[in-house]
């Protein structure tokens, strides 16, 4: 089962990849004036969120529940820390369907945020991997 956690875990780096660079790509879309850049910034957004953030989210649970189902891992699911992960990864993707939101709302030129409500909505996966990975790691509770 070490090949269903190594590949949970080259696809969340995946999908945090993603949900790292799409609001800051969000941040100069919101700052972009000329039809051209905000042209780009929509391919842009499109291709990163469809092509790389969604396809790395959905393979990391996957993968992370076939590990947490079938695999050694089945022993921590009535654990605290666990349960915390497992909310903080269910706001993850709250987070996720809300970026897809905004680039909807891009995708018409609906924008109603400026650049910096951007930079601070782009702190929230940070939060989230920090608790993530540090539930993960030491499994306090």
């Amino acid at each position: 089962m070490l090949w269903t956690k190594a590949l949970h875990l080259v696809f969340m780096v995946t999908w945090f990849a993603g949900l790292f660079y799409l609001p800051r790509l969000f941040v100069y879309h919101a700052m972009a004036e000329d039809r051209t850049g905000i042209e780009r910034f929509k391919t842009m957004e499109r291709k990163l969120f469809w092509g790389i953030a969604t396809p790395g989210g959905i393979l990391t649970l996957v993968f992370g529940g076939w590990t947490l189902v079938l695999g050694d891992a089945g022993q921590y699911a009535g654990m605290l820390w666990m349960q915390l992960k497992l909310l903080l990864v269910a706001a993850l993707v709250v987070y996720h369907i809300c970026c897809g939101y905004l680039l909807r709302e891009f995708s018409f030129d609906r924008n109603r945020h400026g650049h910096v409500w951007y930079r601070w909505f782009n702190e929230i996966p940070v939060l989230l991997l920090i608790g993530i990975v540090f539930l993960a790691v030491f499994k306090p509770l």
